[in-house]
């Protein structure tokens, strides 16, 4: 048995071996007849605008994967909206390209869906403060993607450390329900925390452990006085009832007492419907499986152009494509060589050119565009 974890090595999607088996056979069967025609390819999820945008994510990824390649690609920035259209376009020899096709479409499709959803999280508490906590609900090895996700669609911030340490930013988070059991009370874990933990961290106690949140609420206040930040409840819905009315109690309870600065943060299995509940009555949110566990967008690529002529499979529309935002916040498929629609913004832009990336990332960049066309397209109102 083997020691290692069951994880596909980066030198596997570098060298293009963590692929389909039939892209192999394809690179086979087309160099021993001597083909290899110029294409043009497209990645698309649905050929025309259907009313339901998602968000792009993992370009930046995409873009590590076929640098040095000798290809043109031309891509929708991360952080725009789409809808219907390609969102990346790829042109080449086709056997420069061909095995890498499994992994681009996993990069794009993975965490354009997790960041689709963080942006339903992030749209339905604008004005709250919304953080990442699913990385649990998935393999340790995508942690980073999840968090990269919830970052270009605006979320404040996200719990796991090593995903931070790839990403260039600090995890968030103080205590567990763990820490106050292993403690047996709770006064004796909040303060060994406050004696413990670098003072930069805030002071936010879980409030939830073994009594009402009310009542622990009250004593953690008591207990850490000007030193507490906030009380997170993570109740679980078992026992939660109606968490808004829970929620107000404890402001209340806390203002009564002259707590007024302490703030309330709320977990444990929340989704958009439960932030737009919620975000009058707590100041800030974690989110685990809503985002974590996003369906990934079904993305595909296909050849639109063979060796100059318009060529497509059944289902597909043929030759090479532009999309545009229009000024009412519309989305608009055409052929990239015809007439735009008036005012129209292009959105696929120079990404690779002849095997050069073009285009710089940064994720606030991202997460700004992100904010700007979710307000111009209407997303999730």
């Amino acid at each position: 048995m083997s020691g290692g974890f069951d994880v596909v090595s980066e030198s596997a999607i570098r060298d293009g071996t963590a692929t389909d088996a039939y892209f192999l056979r394809t690179e086979e069967t087309l160099e021993a007849a001597d083909r290899n025609p110029r294409v043009v390819a497209e990645v698309t999820q649905d050929q025309f605008p259907t009313g339901e945008f998602d968000l792009l994510a993992g370009v930046k990824d995409a873009a590590n994967l076929l640098e040095g390649l000798p290809v043109d690609v031309d891509a929708v920035r991360e952080g725009r909206l789409f809808d219907g259209g390609p969102v990346m376009r790829i042109e080449g020899d086709y056997l420069d390209f061909a095995r890498y096709e499994t992994s681009l479409l996993g990069l794009l499709s993975h965490q354009s869906g997790i960041a689709t959803a963080a942006l339903e999280t992030r749209r339905a508490a604008p004005d709250s403060s919304v953080l990442s906590f699913g990385a649990r609900h998935v393999h340790p090895s995508l942690a980073a993607v999840v968090e990269r996700g919830a970052l270009v669609a605006g979320l404040d911030g996200f719990s796991h450390v090593a995903a931070g340490e790839v990403l260039g930013r600090e995890a968030s988070g103080t205590m567990p329900h763990a820490l106050v059991i292993a403690f047996g009370d709770q006064e004796t874990a909040w303060e060994a925390f406050d004696e413990s933990v670098d003072p930069d961290v805030p002071r936010i106690a879980i409030c939830d452990t073994y009594s009402d949140e009310k009542d622990e609420s009250i004593r953690a206040a008591e207990a850490l006085g000007e030193a507490l930040d906030g009380v997170r409840l993570d109740t679980t819905s078992s026992r939660r009832g109606d968490f808004r009315h829970i929620v107000r109690e404890v402001r209340w309870e806390l203002d009564a007492r002259g707590h007024e600065d302490v703030d309330i943060f709320v977990s444990g299995g929340l989704g958009p419907e439960n932030l737009r509940t919620l975000r009058d009555v707590a100041d800030g949110f974690g989110v685990g499986g809503h985002v974590s566990n996003a369906d990934p967008l079904d993305f595909a690529l296909d050849i639109v152009k063979l060796d100059g002529e318009l060529v497509a499979k059944r289902g597909k529309l043929s030759g090479t494509k532009q999309v545009f935002r229009t000024p009412d916040g519309g989305h608009h498929v055409g052929l990239a060589d015809r007439a735009d629609p008036e005012d129209g913004e292009p959105l696929l832009e120079p990404l690779i050119r002849d095997g050069e990336l073009v285009r710089e990332f940064d994720v606030d960049e991202a997460a700004e565009r992100a904010r700007e066309d979710a307000e111009l397209v209407g997303f999730r109102e």
